[in-house]
């Protein structure tokens, strides 16, 4: 199956590293024209080099007007990718406000203001599109670090804004769904999780996924592809799990 992007115009949302940058690239590479959107100047200046032809723009979502402003400005868009979020790690008796509206601002309220404004702009051009939102699989089952109370409700948050968003936008031919991956396996992740105190924690929860893995960048991005292209034209309004079965428990 070959998937051909020739033509198309796509945002992506924290572009400039790990998921949202292999989407990226990857949606280059199939032919489409991207927007490239990150809070990193850094990540963004490599990401040029990589890819010359790449458009970006350095934005911190959690500004609602001026998200707005540079959305609106990209002009027509075939496709949005909203993978855009950080994670706040602090219990629920000790998280802070100003880490809950961090989490809460990036995470769900700019996927709601980025899609606004781009299912305006596809509503009123009467030519379709689709919308993939990067959810989690922490949006339906809670992570047993006692660290997630932020993270876990933004993403539940995620999903139900895709299933509202495929009911209203589905008579116009835009089709919104969400891949919920587990622990994807990046660089971010390996830094994170690759240290000699913490591999016994790791051991147990590769266990808990019955195909005893973990998930590959490959296995989001062409995910994604799927999803955005017309092989995928009638599914609507899913929050599809990539978790190495983690989701059956």
């Amino acid at each position: 199956m070959e998937v051909n992007f020739n033509g198309k115009r796509a945002i992506v949302t924290g572009a400039g590293k790990g998921i949202g940058r292999a989407i990226t690239v990857q949606l280059v590479a199939l032919g489409a024209e991207v927007f490239a959107l990150g809070r990193t100047q850094a990540d963004l200046d490599s990401l040029k080099v990589e890819i010359p032809n790449i458009n970006t723009y350095q934005i911190d979502l959690q500004n609602w007007e001026k998200t707005r402003e540079i959305v609106t400005h990209k002009g027509p868009v075939d496709f949005l990718v909203n993978n855009a979020g950080i994670g706040r790690w602090q219990p629920f008796l000790e998280m802070s406000k100003e880490n809950l509206d961090a989490v809460m601002n990036t995470n769900f309220n700019a996927t709601f203001n980025v899609s606004q404004v781009v299912a305006k702009g596809m509503v009123e051009r009467g030519q379709g599109g689709s919308i993939v939102n990067i959810s989690s699989i922490s949006s339906k089952s809670v992570i047993d670090d006692k660290l997630h109370s932020a993270y876990c409700p933004s993403k539940a948050a995620v999903d139900m804004l895709t299933r509202c968003m495929a009911l209203e936008l589905g008579p116009h031919n835009i089709r919104v769904n969400s891949v919920n991956p587990s622990l994807v396996w990046t660089d971010l992740t390996r830094e994170a999780w690759g240290k000699p105190e913490k591999a016994d924690q790791l051991e147990v929860f590769r266990q808990l996924h019955p195909l005893g893995k973990f998930i590959e960048m490959e296995d989001v991005v062409n995910t994604v592809m799927f999803l955005l292209s017309d092989k995928c034209s009638s599914t609507h309004g899913i929050n599809l799990r990539i978790d190495a079965g983690y989701g059956v428990r």
